[in-house]
């Protein structure tokens, strides 16, 4: 499903954002437990080893970073130590320029995590959360303003830290709006109208929840949260972190579009969030679709949550999932009747256009390639009916079929063109046709639209019925009987 993703990982590289929010600093400190304390029942950490990495905001830049992309950074520090260390960290990043500003009123948030043995034991906050002064706000702004010009695209990181006020929120969305940049926001509160005007919110569940009212059980409910959001606020859309169900993509006035997550451990869902609002911006930066922004954050996500931290992703790793995942794929392409029907309601949903085309496919050649292709073209997801084994001897011999009906369905599932492969095992497809229901179905043009099996029944429905242009001098019967000789 996603094979169309891969070569446009190189999109991602290069592009400027400019993220402002919440930067703060988190500190890790490994250990092993073996007893418990005497003094109180908790255990004991015998500690081996600290760590410090970016956090909040600072961890959306390092996604960026690590993603290729070139970030301008605009936060606010403590004169502490914690905040000496955090801007080091930074400057380490590349193509990563840092503008960080210091408050004497209030440190650096310093949130220090204790693990023993891959598990949390507990979490301590050193912070504030009280709103900057108006004095601060304005240096803040300040900053946005001389670097907004030169990103591509704006990423607000609200931890509700204090950073982003109401008034840095708005002034930022107007300016986005002015230069023509889109602002995304990772929200936090109940209260989303301080974000009104923005291009798209990326809240969790729980978020969604909370600033809708509205009980997020399915993506249906996600969905509909989400409408009743971007029609309240003026929202371009809501990108909608679902945890084990995905992100359900919701943009205003377009079908919904649900990407699915891969099953794997979850090791540690910290800072997974920011991994999918870095990788959202930098694909929108790089001219790629809503859609497949999502679905291309989602899969970010979905890997770093079996890294232990808060962790980030590499255009490589990317790469290498996406690659993993067309083996996947074409396993999955192939599914029963009542797997593939389902699969086609959940299509439907999204306002995809279905297709259906069948035969033996035995010796796949440039003919079938042919067909498959102008059948693909005529709709979004193409479902192959393939005779079974039993079905090809009825109806070519009982020398045929050449392959297997498992070898053949393997062939045509790892077709990109081709998204479910479903055997039927009557002489036509016309149960599968009555399951499936598919807005076009395609055959060569050597029958007449009156010889189509299933064409009245497609035309009842409203779809259409296409005959697709031969390959001359193609035919498994040729071919083998060429062998023969």
């Amino acid at each position: 499903m996603y094979a169309h993703l891969l070569p446009l990982l190189e999109k991602l590289a290069g592009h400027r954002v400019l993220c402002v929010g919440d930067v703060m600093l988190d500190r890790f400190v490994y250990g092993s437990v073996d007893r418990i304390s005497p003094e109180a029942p908790i255990p004991v950490l015998h500690t081996q080893r600290e760590t410090m990495t970016l956090g909040g905001a600072g961890n959306v830049v390092r996604n960026l970073a690590a993603l290729d992309g070139k970030v301008d950074m605009v936060g606010v520090v403590g004169t502490d130590q914690p905040g000496q260390d955090l801007a080091q960290l930074l400057s380490a990043l590349p193509h990563a320029q840092a503008h960080l500003l210091t408050d004497a009123t209030r440190p650096t948030t310093l949130k220090t995590r204790y693990v023993a043995n891959g598990q949390q034991l507990l979490r301590a906050d050193y912070e504030v959360s009280a709103p900057l002064s108006a004095a601060m706000e304005q240096q803040v702004l300040q900053r946005v303003r001389e670097s907004i010009d030169s990103c591509d695209i704006v990423i607000l990181s609200d931890y509700a830290k204090g950073v982003l006020t109401d008034t840095v929120v708005a002034e930022i969305i107007k300016l986005g709006r002015d230069k023509n940049r889109r602002v995304l926001i990772d929200p936090k509160g109940r209260d989303f109208s301080r974000y009104r005007g923005a291009s798209m919110l990326t809240p969790n569940r729980r978020e969604l929840a909370e600033a809708t009212g509205l009980p997020i059980r399915t993506v249906e409910d996600a969905e509909k949260a989400a409408r009743s959001l971007i029609a309240a606020h003026d929202l371009q859309g809501i990108l909608a972190k679902l945890g084990g169900d995905g992100v359900c993509l919701v943009m205003r006035d377009e079908p919904a579009q649900h990407s699915h997550t891969t099953a794997r451990e979850v090791y540690d869902v910290s800072g997974a969030g920011d991994t999918v609002v870095a990788t959202m911006a930098l694909a929108l930066a790089g001219g790629l679709s809503p859609a497949d922004s999502a679905a291309l954050a989602n899969i970010a996500g979905s890997i770093v949550v079996g890294k232990v931290g808060t962790s980030t992703i590499t255009r490589g790793e990317l790469a290498l999932e996406l690659v993993h995942d067309q083996a996947r794929q074409s396993e999955e392409k192939i599914a029963t009747l009542a797997q593939t029907a389902d699969t086609v309601a959940r299509w439907r949903k999204q306002g995809l256009k279905v297709g259906f085309t069948n035969g033996c496919f035995d010796l796949l050649h440039p003919g079938h390639l042919s067909l498959i292709r102008q059948s693909r073209a005529a709709c979004d997801r193409l479902i192959i009916g393939l005779n079974s084994d039993a079905s090809v001897k009825r109806l070519k011999g009982e020398s045929r079929p050449v392959q297997n009906e498992n070898a053949r369905a393997a062939v045509l599932a790892s077709l990109a063109d081709v998204d479910g492969v479903v055997i039927f095992t009557e002489d036509t497809p016309i149960e599968a046709l009555k399951a499936i229901r598919p807005d076009v179905l395609v055959k060569g043009a050597d029958y007449t639209v009156e010889q189509v099996v299933g064409a009245d029944l497609v035309q009842g429905w409203g779809g259409k019925v296409l005959l697709a242009q031969l390959v001359e001098g193609q035919s498994t019967t040729a071919t083998i009987a060429k062998l023969r000789t």
